[in-house]
């Protein structure tokens, strides 16, 4: 690893600081294609930490290293880029913009304590990003913006500024303005609001700072007006807005000062125009992460428990506290195996100790509840996937460990003699199912392996093996997420192939029926022998299955008659017509047959399947589908896409809502069978902007047309 580390330009040793006070941890965020990893190398060559700033084009950033981000020239997963700028390290936190990857994005925003969104001026705001926005402002997340891309030939400042405005609100104020080359055209350099000064990158990185020509005061007196009100505004002090209207000169220091604390409380959102490629507006940049964003200490700390989820005293980011961390990703490397990022919380976590690592309540996505004793060998200074080795990582910093035997992604760290449990952060529902099949017998031992390890690593992913289809189903957050975790199958040696998703139906009868049943054997062995006549009345539709004793003068012996409920209750497992389960019907015994000698429990077993399936076939079996109810959130400009569509599926709109975010909420019920593919569906109508939930509601009648066409294909794939 130190020799990959050498290769991407990695220059001097990784840094370390021995005080929460020196760390800000960023997370960067914004749809795909705005410029976050572009922007993350650069400030790293800005720094020094690396010779130069690679290509996502080429494949050579620090953040994008996996195979399937360098394939899609994407980012597919979170990655950590610390860097010194004086004397304060600061975390990058690189997150996919991608909407598949929203696991990743979370956490990047748990393991951060501000974020910088980051966007276009060539492609403006998405609708993803403004929803984000609202996300950090519910849980009082700092954040600034970084306007990028200057230097692209649609590239327009001013309208993206504006358009940040319009959905992010009235305090997203710039700090800078751009300045113009002599082609009127191409970004050189910045006019600086509050010192009013010109910082020229004619000649690159870092700038020269100047006076303003006399044609930049207009623009700057106006925007700067406005940016003091904005700062002014949020002051703790009561009167500097009264001295400021009364005409009173406010000193530099006392508006940096208050610019300061307002974007560290998160009561305002400076933004920042800057140019990865050219260097404009890199040192300001870092200026503001180190200056203005906050400490771990000012961030609020998740909340804990003991293992029996019994409250515990809120934590502190204190390094001589007890120590609390949380494994915010895992990954599995080909050299040294398991890899997990850590967040430190409180307490230090120093090499050679001896932790607890604990993962409690995501069963339903495959991870098992699971504590264990580790010890930690060695500490590591991440960059992207390449590691440094450090002596110490404190409260509020973030580092990595390796070789952990059980360590998966939301797992805490803590004190072997002080176990503890953080809250979990919350995940979306995965709702894309895409079922997986293994080519070989030994593709399905590879298979099983590879499994574990995403499911340690991913938290969206949630592993399925359905008892009824029999088929093992990975539940991913859409095609991209389904094409990347694919791809880690693949790579990791397993040969295999996806099919068609089976949604699980049901069976039932639509009227009475009676059936015979007949197991008479001439061959002289025992148990060869028993007969039973049943009949078969449909129940109301969830209530289930009833076997009634109808038998008298022991026609069939009372130590039989459990044998046919068996046999029937083991029929309606294996289906009648299309091979699902059938329910709500009452059983009534009324009659039969037994042998003294040649009378078995097995015997009655299949004649009391035998009975069941002859009742089927003089009666209609009805096919049962089941409904979800779902609720979908989308812009109202959508709402008329949607509502066609639900018509389309079949579904029942039970009614629409505006929730208090201004969103439009509409809540149907539409068949399961219609929404396999609805996360990718609605995705696409609604340019990334729609988001679902479902929640099974019950099971009605297929149509018949469906229903035939079902029962033709399970036919033709048993050969009838």
């Amino acid at each position: 690893m130190a020799q990959k580390a050498a290769e991407k330009g990695v220059t001097g040793p990784a840094p370390v600081v021995d005080s929460p006070s020196k760390v800000r941890n960023v997370v960067l965020v914004g749809h795909s294609g705005a410029g976050k990893t572009t922007l993350v190398e650069a400030l790293l060559a800005a720094t020094g930490t690396i010779s130069r700033a690679g290509s996502v084009a080429e494949g050579t950033t620090v953040c994008d290293t996996d195979p399937a981000a360098v394939k899609q020239q994407r980012s597919v997963s979170l990655a950590c880029a610390p860097l010194m700028h004086g004397d304060i390290k600061v975390n990058l936190l690189d997150t996919p913009g991608y909407a598949d990857f929203v696991g990743e994005l979370r956490a990047g925003l748990r393991a951060a304590d501000a974020a910088l969104f980051v966007v276009s001026a060539a492609d403006g705001m998405d609708a993803a990003t403004a929803a984000l926005w609202d996300e950090c402002a519910a849980v009082g997340m700092p954040r600034a913006v970084a306007v990028t891309r200057l230097d692209h030939p649609r590239a327009d400042v001013d309208d993206a500024v504006a358009q940040c405005q319009e959905a992010f609100g009235d305090n997203v104020l710039p700090l800078y303005l751009p300045l113009l080359g002599d082609d009127g055209e191409s970004v050189v350099g910045l006019l600086g609001l509050i010192n009013q000064r010109v910082h020229d990158y004619s000649n690159g990185h870092p700038a020269a700072v100047r006076d303003p020509d006399p044609e930049h005061l207009p623009a700057i007196v106006d925007a700067r007006n406005e940016l003091l009100e904005g700062i002014i505004a949020e002051s703790e002090d009561e009167t500097l807005m009264d001295r400021y209207l009364a005409g009173e000169e406010i000193d530099t220091a006392t508006i940096v000062e208050d610019l300061e604390k307002a974007v560290a409380r998160g009561h305002f959102y400076p933004v920042l125009p800057v140019c990865a490629e050219t260097g404009v507006g890199l040192d300001a940049l870092l200026d503001l992460l180190t200056s203005a964003f906050p400490t771990p200490g000012e961030h609020e700390l998740p909340t804990v428990a003991s293992l029996d989820g019994s409250p515990r005293e809120p934590l502190t980011c204190d390094p001589a506290g007890p120590l609390v961390a949380e494994v915010v990703k895992t990954t599995i490397d080909p050299f040294v195996g398991r890899v997990s990022l850590v967040r430190i919380f409180s307490g230090t976590l120093k090499p050679e100790t001896v932790v607890h690592v604990a993962g409690h309540g995501m069963q339903e996505r495959g991870h098992p509840d699971h504590d264990a004793d580790e010890r930690v060998a060695h500490l590591y200074s991440p960059l992207g996937a390449q590691v440094r080795e450090v002596p110490v990582c404190v409260a509020g910093d973030i580092c990595a460990i390796t070789k952990s035997g059980t360590a998966e992604t939301g797992d805490t760290i803590s004190r072997k003699d002080h176990p503890l449990l953080i809250e979990p952060w919350d995940m979306p529902e995965p709702l894309l199912p895409v079922a997986v099949v293994a080519k070989t017998r030994s593709d399905e031992d590879a298979l099983a392996k590879n499994l574990g390890r995403l499911v340690a690593g991913d938290p969206t992913l949630r592993l399925e093996r359905n008892p009824e289809t029999h088929q093992l189903v990975l539940w991913c957050m859409g095609e991209a997420h389904a094409d990347v975790l694919l791809d880690r199958l693949r790579a990791g040696g397993v040969e295999l192939d996806t099919e068609p998703v089976k949604v699980a139906l049901r069976e039932t009868f639509a009227g009475g029926s009676k059936g015979h049943g007949r197991h008479v054997k001439q061959s002289g062995g025992h148990g060869q022998y028993a007969v039973c006549d049943i009949e078969v009345e449909p129940l109301p539709r969830g209530s289930g299955f009833q076997f009634v004793d109808k038998v008298v003068g022991g026609a069939v012996p009372n130590n039989y008659i459990p044998s046919v409920e068996k046999g029937v209750r083991a029929q309606m497992e294996r289906g009648l017509v299309a091979g699902h389960q059938v329910v709500d019907i009452r059983v009534t015994l009324f009659d039969g047959k037994a042998h003294s000698v040649d009378s078995s429990d097995a015997a009655f077993q299949t004649a009391g399947s035998l009975a069941l399936r002859e009742a089927a076939e003089k009666a209609q079996v009805q096919l049962l589908e089941p409904v979800d109810e779902v609720e979908i959130r989308v812009p109202d400009q959508f709402v008329g896409a949607i509502m066609s569509d639900l018509a389309g599926r079949r579904g029942r709109v039970l009614g629409t809502e505006n929730d208090e975010s201004g969103a439009a909420v509409v809540r149907a019920e539409v068949p399961a069978t219609e929404l396999v593919r609805y996360a990718v569906e609605l995705r696409a109508m609604t340019s990334g902007a729609g988001t679902f939930g479902r929640t099974f509601a019950r099971y009605d009648p297929m149509p018949s047309n469906l229903a035939d066409q079902v029962r033709k294909e399970h036919a033709a794939a048993h050969g009838h």
